[in-house]
């Protein structure tokens, strides 16, 4: 297993309110937080906990009210729209609940889209992409199409496309929430072949069970984040 090194995610007293029917909800009350290199971790918490935003902030989806989030060495708090987009597209992996894939592309442009969107070169795109989907163990379905897979298939398509910027973390948020409990448990299995390669994986779940599969567990419960002993 990877011995944790520099810090990937630090966050410091990170806090985010909304205003719903007039009133201030605190979605994240002084959250604190790091994330070193090769690390598996996951950010448990119930809906309405303060998740969905952490996760948010973490992806460069959203921006916090007040504190300070450094991604890799950078601090993002002063980026644009579009420098957050690169940001994106660069150092986080995105895997979501419902795939998200394009249902008229094969496997293997799916998981070339992000590099497209890097203005990559068509050989090295299809040696990343494929590169990706040998990773996943799903390189024989190349050319099939979203419709052609299984659910595990198409999520392993969704880890590849991931994969495929070389990001610095892997941010999953409720991965197998879709799929079966024996195919969740492929799903599982394979983020611990990753995060044994080396991959840093943040899971973001509500399951205590998928939860307690990471390197270590931190939980999150009306905005505020503490760290849960093994």
């Amino acid at each position: 297993m990877p011995s944790p090194n520099r810090p990937i995610i630090s966050m410091t007293d990170i806090t985010k309110v909304y205003t719903i029917g007039g009133e201030n909800v605190r979605a994240l009350d002084g959250a604190s937080l790091t994330i070193h290199e090769g690390e598996f971790v996951s950010i448990i918490g119930p809906s309405g906990s303060g998740k969905s935003t952490l996760m948010n902030i973490i992806g460069c989806l959203d921006v916090a009210d007040s504190g300070e989030y450094i991604l890799d060495g950078q601090s993002i708090e002063q980026y644009s729209e579009e420098e957050l987009a690169r940001i994106r597209n660069k150092k986080i992996g995105f895997v979501f609940q419902s795939f998200n894939l394009l249902s008229r592309m094969s496997a293997q442009s799916n998981v070339e889209l992000p590099l497209i969107y890097q203005r990559m070169h068509l050989a090295e795109r299809r040696e990343r992409a494929s590169a990706a989907l040998e990773r996943v163990g799903l390189k024989d379905r190349a050319s099939h199409r979203p419709a052609e897979l299984s659910g595990g298939q198409q999520q392993r398509v969704a880890i590849a496309r991931a994969l495929a910027t070389e990001p610095a973390i892997l941010l999953a948020d409720e991965p197998t929430g879709n799929l079966d409990s024996k195919t969740g448990d492929d799903i599982i299995a394979l983020f611990h072949e990753l995060h044994d390669a080396g991959d840093t994986i943040v899971l973001i779940t509500h399951n205590e069970d998928i939860a307690k599969q990471a390197q270590r567990r931190i939980r999150i419960m009306d905005g505020r984040v503490s760290e849960v002993e093994a």
